[in-house]
């Protein structure tokens, strides 16, 4: 099985978090969500996985490399200019002759690929579109499907008057070669605004796939900081790549905790991350690979990226700390998002 994961996308609904990093590389659980995806698409036997890039495409594509540590092969699609969803997709059609998987780049899931696989086949649809169930349906391509799972309507985006589900596309697809064809190559093209309504038009089997399984859109901040909680508590059954050593503490290599620091639960310490004497690291924090928390700092509901310096006496509550950034002493940051490398927060 083959796949495609989208992530050629800017991310401007993540600003700030995604001027240094693209979107799909933000870390969830110290992970970037991409690798989570691609695990989950090895984890249901994929083989190949093509990913598309644009913003700071170096980035995801230095990381994966050719995509051998991770179990699989990954090619890339760099795109000049972006081509959309569906346009993206298309500019990568030679890698696909068989049944393909298409995924979000920015979503956490753990959505059982085999069993949509399975429905897709089993109702010789064209093209399958995983549903997710949510409370603000408005800010989805919002889904009515029929009682065999047809879908009947789609709208993407729908203003407060036309909502008429709950049920929306949660950007994971199954889709026929033949799709391929319908998408008109050399032009941006979308799944949700174009190809989906042109298919019902012309009465082309799609279908709707209740996932009934764990999705986050991490489309703003507070989904950003909820799909890292959700981790933290069980509630999205993803890999965390670390021994939990106590029921909700998991502890990477090279840890150092002063006998004085308190640590909460449930927290994740990245590798070689430092904790000092009478630091308290609180739950639902995750802090990244060679975090520094000084002496007396605490936090509490935050994530801190990779290599962050939270200085003594500082408080974060409910933060995000960018990587190589530094909270300068006795500050208290409620609610507050620090990502620029040398730029301080300063005391209060």
């Amino acid at each position: 099985m083959r796949a495609m994961i989208l992530a050629a996308g800017v991310g401007s609904r993540l600003d700030p978090l995604t001027r240094t990093v693209p979107k799909p590389m933000v870390p969830v659980a110290n992970r970037p969500v991409l690798e989570h995806l691609v695990e989950l698409l090895v984890r249901h036997g994929c083989s190949q996985v093509v990913m598309n890039t644009h913003y700071l495409a170096e980035r995801i594509e230095e990381y994966f490399g050719t995509g051998e540590r991770f179990g699989t092969r990954i090619l890339y699609s760099r795109e000049e200019r972006l081509m959309g969803t569906a346009g993206g997709v298309k500019r990568a059609a030679d890698e696909f002759d068989g049944t393909f998987v298409v995924i979000g780049g920015d979503d956490l899931t753990d959505v059982n690929l085999s069993e949509m696989i399975d429905f897709h086949h089993a109702h010789r649809a064209l093209a399958t579109i995983g549903l997710s169930v949510v409370d603000d349906p408005s800010q989805f391509g919002v889904v009515l499907t029929g009682p065999d799972g047809a879908v009947r309507r789609f709208v993407e985006k729908p203003g407060r008057g036309e909502i008429f589900s709950n049920k929306v596309n949660a950007q994971v697809y199954i889709l026929e070669p033949a799709v391929l064809d319908l998408i008109p190559g050399g032009v941006p093209y979308d799944f949700g605004k174009q190809l989906f309504p042109a298919m019902l038009r012309d009465g082309l089997p799609v279908y709707g796939y209740e996932m009934h399984s764990y999705w986050c859109d991490i489309g703003s901040l507070s989904q950003y900081r909820q799909a890292n909680y959700d981790v933290l508590n069980g509630v999205a059954p993803v890999n965390l790549a670390l021994p939990e050593i106590e029921r909700g503490l998991w502890v990477a290599e090279g840890v150092r905790v002063a006998p004085r620091a308190e640590i909460g639960r449930p927290v994740v310490l990245g590798d070689g991350c430092i904790i000092e004497s009478g630091a308290r690291v609180l739950e639902n924090s995750i802090v990244g690979p060679g975090v520094v928390i000084e002496e007396g700092a605490t936090v509490r509901h935050s994530i801190l990226w990779e290599g962050a310096e939270i200085q003594h006496g500082t408080v974060l509550e409910r933060c995000v700390v960018g990587r190589q950034c530094r909270v300068k002493s006795n500050a208290a940051v409620f609610d507050g998002i620090i990502v620029d490398p040398g730029v301080e927060a300063l005391p209060r």
